[in-house]
């Protein structure tokens, strides 16, 4: 019995490779907070993940995937999707900085129950936070920087080829470090803003201290928060080129995370 050949064969062998080496770009941008958010919908994210391993199948010579339904097949694909969040994890990280740096402004100027809803995130954030998150978005782009985080996850196809289990130990130590050079970068973000609140409530203590019949509430409360919003506007310049180095810093962390390992 003659069985007719349609050809489906190589159409599914090309869908499996397109799907393969779309899991990596999926789990970056699932990571990410420009794509990440609830503001995002799965079907799009879904959608340019496709598109992005399409292009990369016709663009970055790679080795053929292991056959599908195999356990070399499922170890590959948790390998993408490790190198993937480690990608958009480092991202995530770098926008959180600001976020924690307007925790400490907030917290100092008495504003930690100012809340709004985040846009990215969908939950209820501090009005601050809201604020420095906006602003470091607005550099992010205009700087070009998701241009280059775009091209640094197709070349991570290249330099960390799919499915070739390349994914060291070391990089996910790097991502927790990185976690360390964010702590001190939002300190020294809120590190003006905070010097300044922290004289105006020695001098209100001071006030209060000669005076004991002023209210303390009714005159910290307010001089607090008109010092920190002029302490804002003043220092707002120096926390956007802090901003700005943060976005470099987490582009080179980035390319040193897609770096193959260096053999002894």
């Amino acid at each position: 019995m003659n069985v007719l050949d349609f050809g489906f064969g190589s159409l599914e062998a090309q869908l499996w490779v397109v799907m393969f080496l779309s899991i990596r770009s999926g789990a970056a941008l699932m990571a990410a907070p420009m794509i990440g958010g609830t503001a995002v919908p799965v079907q799009l994210r879904i959608l340019l993940s496709l598109v992005l391993g399409y292009f990369v199948a016709s663009w970055v010579p790679i080795a053929a995937p292991p056959d599908m339904m195999s356990i070399a097949a499922v170890l590959a694909v948790l390998h993408e999707i490790a190198v993937g969040l480690m990608l958009g994890f480092v991202l995530q990280l770098a926008f959180a900085i600001p976020l924690i740096a307007a925790e400490q402004i907030s917290g100092t100027m008495g504003l930690a129950i100012a809340t709004s809803i985040d846009p990215a995130s969908g939950a209820q954030a501090g009005a601050l936070g809201t604020f420095f998150g906006l602003v470091m978005s607005l550099l992010f782009f205009a700087t070009g920087a998701h241009l280059l985080w775009f091209e640094l996850l197709v070349e991570s196809y290249r330099l960390l080829p799919a499915g070739q289990f390349a994914f060291g130990a070391w990089r996910a130590e790097a991502v927790v470090m990185f976690m360390g050079y964010g702590l001190a970068a939002a300190a020294a973000i809120a590190l003006p803003v905070v010097l300044v609140l922290l004289l105006v409530q020695v001098v209100t203590g001071l006030i209060a201290r000669s005076a004991p019949s002023l209210n303390l509430f009714a005159l910290g409360l307010p001089a607090g928060v008109l010092a920190g919003i002029a302490a804002m506007i003043i220092a707002l310049p120096v926390m956007t080129a802090q901003l700005r180095g943060v976005i470099e810093t987490t582009l080179d962390q980035s390319e040193a995370l897609i770096q193959p390992a260096e053999t002894p």
